[in-house]
């Protein structure tokens, strides 16, 4: 019998690739969890794959969210069995051809990918990526739509559609942009010098155009140094201020993942977790350390408000 817990606020990957461990399963009982993020390594064919999504979800009642990251392109975690998708930036050209044959690819694509996911139990894809392409981001590159915010916003409501039409709700990343900068905040901390002026012409474009379809906002771990000395995922100004206030966003706040270099200007990972739900994050990604995720669930003490099932609820209601 799955056991009645609301989810928590911690989204961490698995100790076993294709099948749950007693770790896994100890773990994911945890009251501080809330979901699983699965990654390459977790599918060996389509079968497998569902079966393992089962697993998660009957241990618990309301039962784990399961994510990945399927964007296409480059960053499509499962693919042998599964329909191949193309990279952001091919709508964008296709757009640049002709729109309505861009919108309707980007519909479509996203329809096919959700489609897919949720045949097999998979909850949410982390996509669309809302950054605007530029010429020094190397690390986004073809991940983004297009260079023109406007098209990024167009292009992104079909795809946001498309997840919506499949029954899968859309989070929209990296807030409030990654575009800008050439460095990959994986391996270390890019800094973007605009000020909030030039992003509410650019990089929050497409965030304010799509802010009431989107069930997610996942963060960006980028400083913008002539907005707050804080990065966005440890930033109340960023979340808060802007991203509910200005933007007036309702849905959930993910962190990217807290073990990126980019999230190291807090440098412990139990601090890492208080300071992003302090600032405002409603869940947050701990991927392949699981030593740092026990310290977490040992460690952290979260607000019960952060652990209400109808908080997560619009992310099983999607806007199509």
């Amino acid at each position: 019998m799955a056991f009645d817990l609301p989810l928590g606020p911690v989204m961490l990957d698995l100790e076993g690739d294709t099948a749950l461990t007693v770790g896994d399963k100890k773990r994911l009982q945890h009251p501080l969890v809330g979901g699983v993020i699965l990654f390459s390594r977790n599918y060996a064919h389509r079968d497998q794959l569902g079966a393992l999504t089962r697993q998660i979800h009957a241990l618990r009642s309301p039962p784990l969210l399961v994510a990945v990251d399927q964007e296409g392109g480059r960053v499509q975690r499962f693919r042998h069995g599964f329909t191949s998708l193309p990279c952001a930036r091919e709508y964008g050209e296709l757009y640049d051809q002709d729109p309505a044959a861009g919108l309707e690819t980007a519909h479509r694509m996203a329809a096919i990918m959700a489609s897919e996911l949720m045949t097999v139990g998979v909850d949410l894809s982390f996509a669309p990526v809302l950054d605007v392409a530029q010429a020094a981001s190397e690390v986004i590159g073809d991940r983004a739509f297009h260079s023109d915010p406007h098209v990024v916003s167009r292009l992104a409501d079909a795809f946001v559609s498309g997840m919506g039409e499949a029954g899968m709700a859309a989070v929209g990343k990296h807030f409030p942009g990654h575009g800008g900068v050439s460095g990959d905040s994986h391996i270390c901390l890019p800094c973007d010098h605009r000020t909030l002026t030039d992003l509410q012409t650019c990089d929050l474009v497409p965030y304010r155009d799509l802010v009431d379809r989107l069930g997610g906002v996942m963060t960006a771990h980028v400083l913008f140094d002539a907005v707050d000395e804080h990065t966005p995922t440890y930033s109340r100004r960023w979340i808060n201020d802007v991203l509910r206030g200005e933007l007036g966003f309702t849905g959930v706040v993910f962190s990217d993942d807290l073990m990126m270099q980019g999230a190291d200007t807090v440098h412990d990972i139990v601090d890492r977790a208080r300071t992003a739900l302090d600032a405002g994050c409603n869940m947050l990604l701990v991927c392949n350390d699981l030593s740092s995720v026990d310290r977490i669930l040992s460690s952290l003490q979260a607000p019960m408000d952060l652990l209400s099932y109808e908080w997560w609820s619009n992310l099983r209601q999607p806007v199509a």
